[in-house]
């Protein structure tokens, strides 16, 4: 299923002159993982209980399609791939609080299941995985955590699970920005896991409250150790065994690639050369006026040296 992207607002751009360093995250396809969050009907169709909340975002940032091109690119990269579903059983209905959105998902039936070990109605339900994510996700390869009740990975088996792969450096995508992707990608670094978010492989509620997926935008550049777009992405796991922006400065994919500003000319020339740097003892860096150069001229100096 794909539908139609929008061009996202202009709202959602990285701004001209960031006050915070890149963490310079290169990712490491022997310890790494895609995590998806909730790839659900209830989230990602227009047939899930959700969509006139949520649909606005996903269309405009076309999140079926990127999260599907992750899932494809993570498995032919042979790395670990790991989903983090929703449930709700009748017990849970019986909580005696919740905040807002609890309350809503509740009261709208959203990710029921019978119980937990039933899958009467499961199948093509709003709990159920989107149809063309099935072939990644049921290839008796691909982990399925334990169900998360709230937001985070705090009730489930996520991290055990990635632990006893080996995993310590985690693709995060999914739903929503906001709440479980976000509570998820505090958690994970709380673990002492190197999380990087996917900007364009998730969505978030629009409602009289606000943009969710600018909340969560805002906080994923304070704290994510990396915030890519898929297309970005795409490429590291493509790539090398060790894949960073020195990388995407070589492909020449700068200019393309949603999510990627004007200013990020002058950052990653900047960290194609503290990339060369850590590869040649003579120290690439020095003298180099990667940090003096315009944009533009920083971004040829930079691939020139590559």
């Amino acid at each position: 299923m794909s539908h139609e992207p929008s061009r996202p607002s202009t709202a959602y751009n990285d701004p001209a002159d960031p006050a915070l360093p890149n963490p310079g995250m290169r990712l490491d396809l022997s310890r790494a993982a895609l995590v998806v969050i909730d790839p659900q009907i209830d989230f990602l169709s227009p047939e899930g209980v959700s969509w006139s909340v949520f649909g606005k975002s996903i269309t405009e940032h076309d999140t079926v399609r990127h999260i599907g091109q992750l899932f494809a690119a993570a498995k032919e990269a042979g790395i670990t791939v790991a989903v983090s579903p929703h449930y709700y059983y009748p017990c849970d209905h019986e909580w005696h609080f919740g905040g807002p959105l609890e309350k809503v998902m509740h009261s709208i039936c959203m990710f029921d299941r019978k119980g937990p070990l039933s899958l009467e109605g499961f199948e093509n339900s709003g709990a159920d995985f989107l149809p063309e994510y099935k072939p990644y996700i049921l290839d008796g390869k691909t982990i399925i955590a334990s169900p998360h009740k709230v937001y985070g990975p705090e009730t489930n088996d996520l991290a055990l699970q990635l632990r006893k792969h080996g995993v310590s450096q985690i693709i995060l995508a999914g739903m929503a920005a906001n709440l479980c992707v976000e509570s998820h990608l505090r958690e994970l670094l709380e673990l002492g896991f190197e999380v990087a978010v996917v900007r364009d492989a998730t969505a978030g509620p629009t409602t009289p409250e606000g943009d969710g997926y600018l909340a969560a935008l805002i906080n994923y550049r304070y704290i994510a150790n990396a915030l890519w777009s898929t297309e970005q992405t795409l490429i590291y796991l493509r790539g090398e065994r060790t894949a960073g922006p020195v990388d995407f400065v070589r492909r020449g994919h700068l200019r393309s690639a949603q999510g990627i500003t004007a200013v990020d000319y002058q950052v990653l020339a900047v960290d194609a050369a503290c990339s060369l740097r850590e590869q040649e003892e003579d120290g690439i860096g020095h003298g180099t006026g990667f940090e003096e150069a315009t944009p533009e001229q920083a971004l040829a100096d930079a691939i020139g040296y590559c």
